[in-house]
């Protein structure tokens, strides 16, 4: 059998593609069978969609979503559906199946984690099944009944290493998860929400082996190119004894820089000098809003101010860039909250900074809040998830009041950009 992966481009050229279907393919391939990933922008049209997939020849079709991907994946999947039946996975799926299954064009969607339905949904087909017939956990097909939830694979090194060619990696820079879950309970991530899919089936949070980690980037420079690491799970420092044992073993057996995510919550001094002595080059931290209060009672983050002005302000003595992130439009916000967010930005003083407008996630606490408030419109499935403006009706706040602070950040950007540009002009 032939899979081949769509990955919808939003609004860029060139991102690390889904994590999923690199996963997948691994899995495919050591059946047997074969697949590709087709990167779709997101300005092609139909027409040369449908054609490069029919060329590409597949048996089956997956794409992998999150909600901002979603609006793209309903024009495509009608129009690639006759030629081959089509999957859909990922964090929209998980969390929106019925939605997506209301659509046309999409046969089935996979819950939850893929890679064992996946294998034994391959099995099946491969001696002459159907979507139709099968009976597999996780798979819901159009028209049939809830298939239920299988366990998480209990032991992540398990998992083949992710097929580096569905990835679209370039210049040797590489991604890595080294676990999958969250223990943190913000209400305005879907991450944590696989904790509470798989509540009473099995632990969805699991983290890998620190060998399993540096053999597969070993794996990769002795076949490929490796010159960065970017760590995409969603904190990196969670576990301090790991993160230590990396730090003293990732210099000599691996020696290039990398990237992570990190919370202010689990930084502390000594973690930190580690992290740089080991080669860290850039930490992102969500620091989401400037007002306490709305991440203690709104976001489920009893962070202080003080505490990230600490913490950005040690990580940058040790050397090591900091982009920090922010958002607005929250429910619960205020005109005044919003604002004290990009005065805390101005004390935090990162290198660069990512400011977006809220979207309520489906499977995340704040969507059922929004939902349960009438925050959200009717049609809020059929509406883009857009990172510059908000869908909801708040009572704090509107519509024009979020974009006007959406501008704001925009000229805050346009400044820190200028700053930068003399700051390097100077140095020549």
């Amino acid at each position: 059998m032939h899979i081949v992966f769509l990955e919808l481009d939003t609004d860029k050229e060139w991102a690390v593609c889904s994590l999923g279907p690199a996963f997948l393919a691994s899995i495919a391939r050591d059946k047997g069978h074969t697949a590709e990933m087709l990167r779709i922008p997101h300005d092609q049209p139909i027409d040369e969609i449908t054609a490069r997939t029919r060329e590409a020849n597949p048996d089956l079709i997956g794409i992998s979503m999150t909600s901002r991907q979603w609006l793209r994946a309903q024009e495509i999947a009608p129009a690639v559906q006759p030629i081959a039946p089509v999957i859909a996975g990922g964090l929209h799926a998980t969390f929106s199946p019925d939605a997506i299954l209301r659509e046309p064009g999409f046969d089935a969607v996979c819950l939850g984690e893929g890679e064992a339905p996946f294998a034994q949904l391959l099995d099946h087909l491969a001696i002459g099944g159907t979507l139709e017939d099968s009976q597999i956990q996780n798979i819901w097909v159009r028209g049939g009944p809830h298939p239920g939830i299988a366990p998480p694979i209990p032991e992540i090194d398990t998992i083949p290493f992710m097929a580096r060619d569905m990835l679209d990696e370039r210049w040797g820079v590489v991604h890595m998860t080294t676990q999958r879950g969250c223990p943190f309970p913000c209400t305005y991530c879907a991450a944590r929400m696989y904790d509470q899919l798989y509540d009473g089936i099995g632990k969805y949070g699991r983290r890998r082996s620190l060998e399993s980690v540096l053999s597969e980037l070993e794996h990769i420079r002795d076949t490929d190119q490796l010159s960065y690491v970017i760590f995409l799970d969603d904190t990196f420092t969670i576990n301090h004894p790991w993160v230590f044992e990396f730090s003293k073993t990732f210099p000599d057996r691996i020696g290039v820089g990398f990237s992570l995510h990190a919370r202010a919550e689990t930084m502390n001094p000594k973690l930190i000098d580690a992290l740089a002595r080991a080669g860290c080059k850039h930490i992102v931290y969500g620091v989401e809003s400037g007002s306490e209060r709305i991440r203690r009672e709104v976001m489920k983050r009893p962070v202080t101010n003080e505490r990230l002005i600490d913490v950005f302000e040690r990580t940058k003595e040790a050397g090591i860039m900091v982009t920090a992130n922010y958002m607005m439009g929250v429910p619960g916000e205020t005109v005044e909250d919003m604002q004290a967010t990009i005065d805390l930005h101005h004390q935090l003083k990162p290198l660069d900074f990512g400011y977006f407008v809220f979207y309520p996630f489906p499977g995340t606490a704040l969507f059922q809040t929004c939902k349960q408030r009438g925050y959200l419109p009717e049609d809020w499935w059929r509406m883009p998830a857009r990172h510059d403006q908000s869908i909801l009706t708040l009572p704090e706040i509107s519509q024009d009041d979020i974009s006007t602070k959406f501008a704001q950040w925009t000229a805050v950007r346009a400044a820190a950009q200028i700053e930068r540009t003399g700051a390097a002009m100077a140095a020549c």
